[in-house]
């Protein structure tokens, strides 16, 4: 019914980093609230204005009119991807809650989950999202080894992007999504008027299949001469 991807982040001002757990929230945030947009439950249904980490249902949360529509409900499919505690699969899953979709699930795989001591850290889950855990590693690996940190944050560099920088960085870009969300239509690769080029071998008719043979036929019995 609807999709999202990370490759479109950078229409939102993430131009870096697009792999990492607080893009995959990004990505949940956007694929909710382009989806409700759709639906035109996009007002009645606005989510968690503030990402704080907090765990989050918009059926448990909103108080609704008897009539109004029910929220849209959705069931991870997690397929292939790995389900161990922290994966980023959770974190689009966590977006897309906080976008205002109805999604049953439990903290017990999201960053800041303890599993010996059962507990939750919401304040450790919401500086994942913001890119918290990139910060501090920017900050140690440039305490470390210059050459390192520009080896290996050189597109941040180029992007003037600070481990200061971002934080903000992702709270710009979860504004950006609320505000606009709609999907934006590609410019096709292929100018209007030309044939965009074939990468498979186009299928023969069955005249064309017979001409082979007997060429083939043909050149076969010109060797035995």
């Amino acid at each position: 019914m609807c999709a999202a991807y990370a490759h479109e982040l950078p229409r939102y001002g993430l131009k870096v980093g697009l792999t990492n757990y607080a893009a995959a929230y990004c990505v949940g945030l956007l694929l909710a609230r382009r989806h409700l947009t759709n639906l035109g439950m996009a007002q009645l249904y606005q989510g968690k204005d503030v990402t704080d980490g907090e765990d989050y249902n918009v059926f448990e949360d909103q108080e609704r009119d008897d009539e109004a529509r029910n929220p849209f409900r959705c069931v991870l499919d997690v397929g292939l991807a790995r389900t161990s505690t922290g994966a980023r699969i959770f974190s689009v899953m966590k977006g897309a809650c906080d976008g205002g979709l109805d999604i049953p699930h439990s903290t017990s795989r999201l960053a800041g989950y303890d599993s010996e001591t059962k507990s939750f850290s919401a304040e450790t889950l919401r500086n994942y999202l913001f890119g918290g855990n990139i910060a501090e590693y920017m900050r140690s690996l440039q305490e470390e080894s210059e050459e390192k940190y520009k080896r290996q944050f050189s597109k941040y560099i180029a992007a003037g992007i600070g481990a200061d920088d971002i934080e903000k960085l992702y709270e710009s870009a979860h504004s950006a999504i609320r505000q606009n969300p709609a999907a934006q239509k590609r410019t096709p690769s292929v100018p209007e008027g030309e044939k965009p080029k074939r990468y498979n071998q186009q299928r023969l008719s069955y005249a064309q299949r017979k001409d082979k043979i007997r060429q083939k036929l043909a050149s076969a019995a010109k060797k035995k001469q």
